[in-house]
């Protein structure tokens, strides 16, 4: 009989179990990072801490917690790789990196063999639950590069025995006609470019729904566990579309969704510790709550990562809540977003997520754009969206107005000016999508809070289309 599980010992794992499993992990964890960091020698002495201390589940949250900018700024003073690698680049195999959307200068990576043999290890976990089996033909619609990206999942897909194919630097049109050429029957890629690659099909005149493909394997962005875009995904492909979602800090994926579709992702627990607080006091908080991601790894051995601030939104809730037979808690809704995602605009919150829902629950939309801009003392919101193309001007103006008008209804009436966007005018995505633009000044004049609430559209056609 074929079974759902690529680990049926851990993931069915009585919870109480589990629990032990966990915490043996992680004090052989703590005491690797105490003898080999010097960074967390120095974050445990500064926090009055020790590996001794772990007895029991509550001193979990003895450990420090360790952000992203300590991590940078160890780098920056002990560059290149920082002092929080056990082991120097002599010790390594590879070197990866984030990938840098923030501007920032990225977060780098080094990995050993067994760090590498453990990160296709946590993806085959969601490959399998997921339905794929080595007689599947893959498709990596990645860009391969020094962003750590789906080079772990290509290395998932190798390790259960699938034929796999790497679709590295060459056009979405290439791609699109090797996974029909191939006889493709998953393919893995963000969100955004799973409609990129839709829509050049349909430039090409090719049916993607009477493909090969079965699976869509989604990650690198939260919109892969937005209802309303996994189920455009899944029409315009003709095939189930499932979330995952890793990061280059651990070098691969935590979580993913199963089969039956639960509408969240389970937590590889046997690998992870994953607890969500309060982003303001850091205070655990209870199932239900929305909080901010704090993330623990077991698997990767150059670089620990204990209670790491991850900056995601997530919701946990218990196994239950799912019938795919694991004890593994999981993300309701997966990755919600960014703790620093949220735009305040006229006294109103403003997040790309919930913008997102929106604009894709309704047909005619190719790709958009929010751009947030100070005029005069007002903020204004403004919503570029591309229309497919050959929608005439009067379904136009019936689209904009839908779409401005259930924004405004979510937004307390915020208005969203929309405006028509050229054909091809818009940014185009193989990575993450960054379609949140905030032109405002860092220093923020004094800005009345909003009142309006006319209905969201009725600007719009008052404010011409750019000249693409």
């Amino acid at each position: 009989m074929d079974s759902p599980f690529w680990n049926p010992k851990t993931e069915t794992l009585p919870r109480e179990q589990l629990r032990e499993l966990q915490l043996s992990k992680l004090r052989r964890t703590v005491a690797w990072a105490a003898a080999r960091s010097p960074f967390y020698r120095r974050s445990f002495a500064s926090a009055g801490f020790s590996p001794e201390q772990l007895r029991t589940w509550d001193d979990v949250n003895r450990i420090p917690f360790l952000t992203r900018e300590e991590w940078m700024a160890s780098q920056d003073a002990h560059p290149p790789y920082g002092e929080l690698p056990v082991v120097g680049a002599e010790g390594a195999i590879r070197v990866h990196t984030t990938s840098g959307t923030s501007g920032r200068t990225p977060l780098r990576a080094l990995d050993s063999r067994k760090d590498w043999a453990w990160s296709a290890d946590m993806w085959c976990y969601a490959l399998w639950g997921a339905g794929v089996r080595p007689h599947d033909v893959g498709y990596v619609a990645f860009g391969y590069g020094s962003f750590i990206g789906f080079w772990g999942l290509h290395n998932g897909l190798e390790k259960m025995g699938a034929l796999t194919i790497p679709g590295g630097a060459q056009t979405t049109a290439a791609r699109v006609k090797q996974i029909l050429d191939f006889g493709v029957t998953v393919v893995a890629s963000t969100p955004t470019y799973a409609l990129r690659m839709a829509q050049e099909a349909e430039n090409l005149g090719l049916d993607l729904r009477s493909s090969g493909v079965r699976t869509v394997i989604l990650s690198g962005e939260p919109a892969g566990s937005i209802p309303e875009t996994k189920a455009l995904i899944e029409e315009q492909w003709g095939a189930r579309a499932y979330d995952t979602a890793g990061m280059t800090e651990v070098s691969t994926i935590f979580m993913f969704e199963p089969a039956d579709q639960p509408g969240g992702c389970h937590v590889i627990e046997d690998h992870f510790i994953e607890q969500v607080v309060d982003p303001a006091t850091g205070r655990e908080l209870p199932y239900g709550e929305q909080g901010e991601r704090v993330c623990t790894s077991f698997g990767r051995g150059t670089i620990p990562l204990l209670r790491y601030r991850t900056a995601d939104l997530v919701v946990k809730v218990p196994h239950t809540t799912s019938s795919s037979g694991r004890t593994w808690d999981l993300y309701a809704g997966g990755i919600l977003g960014r703790v620093d995602d949220m735009k305040l605009v006229r006294g109103t919150n403003v997040y790309p997520r919930a913008v997102e829902g929106i604009v894709r629950s309704h047909g005619g939309v190719e790709e958009f754009q929010l751009r947030i801009v100070r005029e005069g003392i007002r903020d204004e919101v403004y919503l570029r969206i591309e229309p497919v193309a050959g929608l005439g001007d009067g379904e136009w103006q019936v689209l904009a107005r839908r779409i401005g008008t259930d924004l405004a209804d979510a937004h307390e009436g915020l208005r969203f000016i929309v405006e028509r966007a050229g054909e091809n005018e818009l940014p185009r995505f193989e990575l993450k999508a960054k379609r949140l633009v905030d032109l405002r000044p860092t220093v923020p004049s004094p800005a009345p809070a909003h009142t309006d609430t006319v209905p969201a559209c009725e600007p719009a056609t008052a404010v011409p289309a750019p000249t693409a």
